[in-house]
């Protein structure tokens, strides 16, 4: 055999051993791409992502979408012909595995966590954007969760509104702990609370709730560290004056509280926020309208660019990242609160481009 045709066949062997091998060897990465973008203003298999009732509605026009980022499961081996690809392309991104999935968590895991934080996101959204309108909105703190076989199983339970702490009024979630730490552990606590049935059942019938109880419990001590805990999760619920729901599925995070909002308050007022343009962005959103940075930013800019967005509503915090790679083509927009995306949104409505606040790569 000559001796050029033998070196050939013989790189070629090599070449195919090499990808075999690159095949089956694991590495502990993960891989993040552009997910599905939702336009919070129209519908999803036929029914409308944002539903009010109980309210008055106006027409809506162009988009307001929410972006997503699709990642590779808890439980996928990712091999190396996969990982050279994927830090080679330019609408993905290779990541280390435990990045996604901290402290071996599993997807399961991972995705109620999401599901929660979807869930609280929806619930920011609505405050957000009727406290933006004027339109009051009741809140009070309540039991979350109740930790099992801490001091205050069995004597509190999820949504037991929480009126005061040994007679002191309760405001804010953070003020329950802040009472109870005041003790020291094997003390007692008395907490005045309105029990979760009563409160469901009053906000039903569409009234306040009445009928407080006190109920004693005797501190114990925090793991690791010499405070006193009665085991409970403090969060806030809210009764909202009409009826708002948000219908997707499929989806998790907190990071489309700013464009819920949005949809939301577009829905609820004459005009039409976006005059008919293409607007996608993220952003966390929490009740008082604070914009929130977010995490898979320039995959959502693929993802925005590809379904069509010209404008992208991009978090403070997110802006220099987004800056140093910008899909051609795509205006980013920085934005700290709903307000700011309101005025934001009026400046591309008007055609005044010129004067929106960008973001700089600097």
């Amino acid at each position: 055999m000559p001796r050029r045709t033998a070196t050939m066949l013989a790189s070629t062997l090599i070449l195919i051993a090499l990808l075999c091998a690159g095949v089956l060897m694991k590495v502990p990465y993960s891989e993040m791409s552009p997910g599905p973008t939702v336009n919070t203003l129209g519908k999803v298999g036929g029914e409308p992502v944002l539903q009010i009732s109980g309210h008055k509605t106006y027409k809506t026009s162009g988009n307001l979408n929410m972006t997503t980022v699709r990642v590779t499961g808890a439980d996928y081996n990712m091999n190396l012909v996969e990982a050279v690809y994927g830090w080679l392309a330019h609408d993905s991104v290779v990541v280390p595995h435990d990045t996604l999935y901290p402290n071996g968590k599993t997807e399961q895991q991972s995705t109620q966590e999401n599901a929660e934080e979807f869930s609280q996101s929806q619930e920011s959204a609505k405050v957000a954007a009727l406290t933006e309108l004027g339109i009051p909105v009741t809140s009070r703190v309540v039991v979350s969760t109740v930790i099992k076989g801490s001091p205050a199983q069995g004597k509190l339970h999820a949504g037991d509104v929480i009126k005061a702490v040994d007679g002191t009024a309760v405001r804010q979630p953070e003020d329950v702990a802040t009472l109870v730490t005041k003790h020291k552990p094997g003390e007692n606590v008395t907490f005045t609370v309105i029990p979760a049935k009563t409160a469901a059942a009053a906000e039903k019938a569409g009234k306040e709730p009445q009928g407080s109880e006190k109920i004693t419990i005797t501190t114990a001590k925090a793991p690791k560290e010499n405070r006193a805990i009665v085991g409970i999760q403090a969060g806030t619920d809210h009764t909202f004056p009409f009826r708002i729901d948000i219908k997707l599925a499929d989806v998790g995070g907190p990071s489309a509280g700013l464009m819920f909002s949005l949809g939301i308050i577009d829905k609820l007022t004459p005009g039409q926020l976006t005059g008919g343009k293409f607007i996608a962005g993220t952003g966390t959103i929490d009740d008082q309208g604070k914009v929130g940075p977010i995490g898979g930013i320039n995959m959502k800019l693929v993802g925005a660019r590809n379904a069509g967005a010209r404008y992208f509503l991009t978090p403070d915090d997110n802006c220099r990242a987004a800056a140093s790679d910008t899909p051609s083509g795509l205006t980013l927009v920085k934005v700290k609160t709903i307000d700011d995306a309101k005025k934001s949104l009026e400046k591309i409505r008007t055609g005044d481009t010129a004067a929106l606040p960008s973001c700089s790569a600097g």
